[in-house]
């Protein structure tokens, strides 16, 4: 077997399980989950039912490179959505089973292993796929610590020159999981340069990123920032996104990689071979999804209810700020995330996610430690019940 198997950590809501052993929730309360990023929102119909018309196409092996007719769409969505000039759909546009599976092989294309030592930097704490995805293509990851005194921004100067010259890969992800933070444009500026003098490739997870609370100020994407900077071409940069928030479709798993099309020309080789062409009926879906807006800004309306109906609340207990984008509440806890974790759940039948199960150890501390991750995704009568009973922990 891959040795580098034995390298991977078990998945945060596998510790979450283990955490809860021997600890039964009190029966008073009905269960509230918050602790997955899994939507709740219904799907649209109109998502569904270009579905069931289009299952005919079950009945042939669909391209890796996907219809031109979606590929039409994701490109349009992104000049749109981004105020970029021009997509080009056959070079800088591949659809994906998700943005997780693209993410995680996407190191595996990328990663040389004739180069001794190779690193990839993820920030911290992350999405788990990053480390895993680097560990399983023979590189080591090193994280950049997210502070709360550095407004959770990346500082790039963690690290010593000799681990950026090894450096072949780096994520990040904008709107941030779990703190929400969007990526300023003077972050991207730095991040390109460093790419420009090391030669590393940019993977840039935005599944995030139509989730935000003023409909005129949407997220500044890493396109974006680089059209803005005059990076024609999108050099060493890869954008992932997905509709499964967006369009409140997980089970579709659908998403695209966009960027530079040299990458994405041996990323789709590979994928070729990976066996990871989707669905024709999740295609034309897929396409539908992508060319209707209306749907995306009453999603972001029900998530903009429950950040108000929540926010200020759960601050009249606890340390937490309003996200730039996400559904997600970062918050601190008066003492172990852990302890509060287990003790909500036990106590008041509240699940949420420790936030030192996101993170690693690094410059020796955990940055998640004594977080929480609480994700509004619940209906919005169990959200404001939930934080009423967080509210009862802390005063207890």
């Amino acid at each position: 077997m891959n040795p580098n198997l034995d390298r991977l950590q078990p998945y945060p809501f596998q510790k979450l399980n283990k955490l809860f052993e021997g600890a039964a929730p009190e029966q008073a309360y009905s269960p509230i989950s918050l602790h997955i990023g899994e939507p709740k929102h219904a799907t649209p119909d109109f998502i569904r039912q270009a579905v069931t018309e289009n299952l005919a196409g079950m009945a042939v092996y669909p391209t890796t490179l996907g219809a031109r007719s979606l590929r039409t769409s994701i490109a349009a969505w992104l000049t749109r959505r981004y105020r970029l000039p021009e997509i080009d759909p056959e070079t800088q546009v591949i659809p994906v089973n998700g943005s997780r599976e693209a993410l995680f092989s996407f190191a595996q294309a990328v990663i040389d292993p004739s180069r001794a030592e190779a690193i990839v930097v993820c920030p911290n704490p992350f999405y788990q796929i990053y480390e895993g995805a680097a560990l399983l293509a023979g590189a080591t990851p090193h994280f950049l610590n997210t502070m709360p005194e550095n407004d959770f921004a990346l500082d790039y100067g963690q690290l010593p020159e000799d681990t950026w010259s090894r450096c072949q890969l780096v994520y990040v992800c904008s709107p941030g999981n779990p703190t929400g933070r969007v990526m300023s444009m003077d972050e991207w500026r730095y991040l390109f340069e460093l790419s420009d003098r090391y030669g590393f490739v940019i993977a840039s997870d935005e599944c995030y990123a139509e989730i935000y609370f003023d409909e005129d100020a949407p997220p500044l994407g890493a396109l974006e920032a680089a059209h803005r900077l005059g990076r024609s071409g999108f050099p060493r940069l890869v954008v992932f996104s997905s509709l499964s928030k967006r369009s409140n479709v997980p089970g579709m798993r659908s998403g695209f990689a966009a960027g530079d099309a040299s990458i994405l020309k041996k990323f789709l080789l590979y994928r070729t071979y990976h066996g990871s062409a989707m669905n024709p009926a999740v295609q034309a879906a897929s396409k539908s999804a992508w060319d209707d807006e209306d749907h995306v800004v009453e999603n972001r309306r029900l998530y903009r209810e429950k950040f108000q109906a929540v926010t200020k609340s759960l601050q009249e207990s606890l340390q937490v700020s309003m996200p730039d984008a996400a559904f997600y509440l970062w918050v601190r806890t008066p003492g172990s995330d852990v302890q509060f974790t287990r003790e909500l759940y036990r106590n008041y039948n509240v699940t949420v996610l420790p936030g030192s199960y996101l993170a690693r150890h690094a410059n020796g501390i955990n940055p998640g430690e004594n977080f929480i991750r609480i994700a509004l995704v619940a209906p919005l009568a169990e959200c404001v019940e939930a934080v009423q009973r967080i509210k009862m922990l802390v005063s207890a």
